[in-house]
């Protein structure tokens, strides 16, 4: 199973290599609610294991401050590494070089980028309460997209989201080799 705000990706990279890979996505608001995440993930690889010989969780830490490692311990199945899907992308070095670089770096990966009216702007109510903009990003200082597959369109969601938060936008392409590489190895533990 997956975060859906990751699945596509898995998909993709699972068709490309020819693993023979079913992908169930979990929705990718549970990331608005960090502490339902291993709850739910559990629930559903529980019913997974009853399916499936083998079943791996395509999600890294994501907030729950090791509560999804409990849960990966508890039913012997492994996750993707890092504490969110940026160290996954991006790599964990090179995210905290961007970090260290400039600490105000609000992250966006290509599905946030093209859901960013609904994931960020509607549901921390931007969309009905603009003046909020400066209580939840008035110390961020830019936007950091961690472009995998970007495309004009793409290019232009991230510009305009950056400037819906009135932040400049620097873009590191970043590709899914390091999502690849994840999962070849937590594959290899399954």
């Amino acid at each position: 199973m997956a975060c859906g705000a990751i699945a596509t990706h898995i998909s993709d990279i699972a068709r490309r290599n020819a693993w023979q890979v079913d992908v169930h996505p979990l929705p990718p608001l549970l990331h608005n609610h960090p502490s339902r995440i291993a709850v739910e993930v559990e629930r559903v690889a529980f019913q997974l294991q009853s399916r499936y010989r083998r079943v791996a969780i395509g999600y890294a830490d994501c907030g729950t401050y090791g509560a999804l490692d409990e849960v990966c311990r508890r039913l012997g199945v492994p996750r993707l590494g890092g504490s969110h899907c940026y160290d996954v992308f991006a790599g964990v070095e090179a995210l905290r070089r961007q970090f260290e670089a400039d600490p105000g770096t609000y992250v966006l990966t290509d599905f946030l980028v093209r859901t960013f009216a609904r994931t960020v702007l509607a549901e921390l109510g931007l969309d009905r309460f603009p003046e909020l903009r400066d209580d939840y990003f008035g110390h961020y200082t830019r936007v950091l997209w961690l472009a995998q597959r970007p495309t004009p369109e793409l290019s232009r969601l991230a510009y305009d989201a950056a400037g819906r938060l009135e932040l400049p936008l620097e873009i590191l392409r970043v590709g899914d080799v390091g999502l690849e590489r994840e999962l070849a190895q937590m594959f290899d533990e399954v």
